[in-house]
């Protein structure tokens, strides 16, 4: 059964970099032409960019993925997981504190590894097509408070978690499951008011015009703006975005500074507006409810395979270590999600489709919208020819030249 394990975990990593690699050369047989309706908005010296751009993307992320397919997986099948669970069991300070211990070294452990190809995509790729504008202090800023932060948290999800385990062995994957909702919930009110102004500044749009628009837009179909804000993104770098946040009927918008530098009034109405249809439509309430039914699933499965000997016969763990079966219990989902993830972009590419309806009903036209989308292709380098078997495994937005097909039919 370990060699069966292994010998799927090798046959999905070589069917996903022989995707990437599929992608890639549609990329270059497809993308030697301008599409229909980019006259003004693309030229050839853009298009080359893109494909460029896109593979220097791909190649990296190559290296970086074939080193973690490696370490893992050399880590959980050569015994080095048994030996560590030992090491940790030894030290003798209890389950809670053990735990928390076991996962926060391999969190270090992993944000170390990493940082060679984060630097490298920073200021290796970002920097050669003129993205990054990040200095390595900030950098090193950034990354030494994203450490503290996911640090502190995940020591106090370890830690309540474990402790919930310790308390109810026969239900804490109820109880499990419940905190961990209730502590996504409380993030999302709070992460924008206290996180978030940790790594950006945030400062009241001064576009009246722009702002009482925005209002009167939002105001059609029943949703009140509290603030609209702009974020200094541009000191990081010059992609472009913009998000709203927010539960209930009253929302805050943000903008990246960078994109109220590249599009007009109409089109990033239409941004909103496409937003919007995400709240109006309920994705998000669907989206967490879906979330919520499967991670349900996972903790009861993971509670069944747990409390049972089935990990503990099939990779010989020593001392019958909970921390190492939770390690393997987390490799083998994700070998399963494999499986289940193109479901995840089709759920997903429906509410797109949606909520580009719905903006196009708001707007009362499509040309801002597709304009928009345009723009912002443009400005990110965004491959504008995937392969369709690529698109479909992993886009959780219809690919833009389809987009733009469907907006142009309404």
């Amino acid at each position: 059964m370990l060699f069966i394990f292994l010998i799927i975990f090798i046959i999905e990593r070589l069917f996903s970099y022989i995707l990437d690699f599929l992608n890639l050369n549609y990329m270059k047989k497809k993308g030697q032409k301008i599409p229909a309706g980019f006259k003004g908005f693309l030229d050839k010296k853009t298009l080359s960019q893109t494909q460029s751009y896109t593979a220097e993307k791909t190649k990296a992320g190559f290296f970086s993925r074939v080193f973690d397919d490696i370490i893992f997986p050399v880590f959980i099948f050569s015994g080095l997981l048994g030996l560590y669970s030992l090491w940790i069991e030894k030290l003798q300070i209890g389950f809670v504190f053990s735990g928390i211990l076991f996962f926060l070294m391999l969190t270090l452990i992993e944000a170390i590894i990493h940082i060679p190809f984060d630097l490298y995509q920073t200021f290796k790729i970002e920097n050669k097509f003129g993205f990054n504008t990040m200095t390595p202090k900030l950098w090193w800023s950034d990354f030494l408070k994203s450490f503290i932060i996911q640090t502190v948290l995940i020591g106090l999800l370890i830690g309540a978690g474990l402790w919930i385990i310790q308390a109810s062995p026969s239900f804490w994957w109820l109880l499990l499951w419940s905190f961990f909702f209730l502590f996504s919930l409380f993030m999302m009110f709070i992460s924008p008011y206290v996180i978030e102004p940790l790594f950006n500044k945030f400062t009241p749009i001064e576009d009246k015009e722009l702002e009482q628009k925005i209002k009167e837009l939002f105001s059609k179909i029943g949703l009140s703006v509290s603030r609209v804000f702009i974020i200094d993104a541009s000191k990081r770098s010059k992609h472009t975005n913009a998000y709203f946040t927010g539960i209930g009927k009253v929302k805050r918008i943000v903008f990246y500074d960078t994109l109220l530098e590249k599009l007009d009034h109409s089109e990033i109405l239409s941004v909103l507006a496409h937003e919007a249809g995400h709240w109006k439509k309920r994705h998000v309430l669907k989206t967490i409810v879906a979330t919520e039914v499967i991670s349900l699933i996972v903790f009861y499965t993971s509670f069944s395979i747990l409390t049972s000997n089935w990990l503990i016969q099939i990779f010989s763990i020593p001392n019958n270590g909970f921390f190492a079966q939770v390690i393997l219990l987390g490799f083998i989902l994700g070998l399963v999600s494999f499986v289940f993830s193109p479901l995840a972009a089709i759920f997903s590419r429906k509410n797109e489709a949606e909520a580009d309806l719905f903006a196009a009903h708001l707007m009362g036209e499509t040309t801002s919208l597709q304009n928009a989308l345009k723009k912002l292709s443009k400005d990110n380098l965004s491959n504008l020819f995937p392969h369709p078997l690529y698109a479909f495994l992993h886009y959780s937005h219809p690919p833009l030249l389809e987009r733009l097909e469907f907006l142009k039919k309404l």
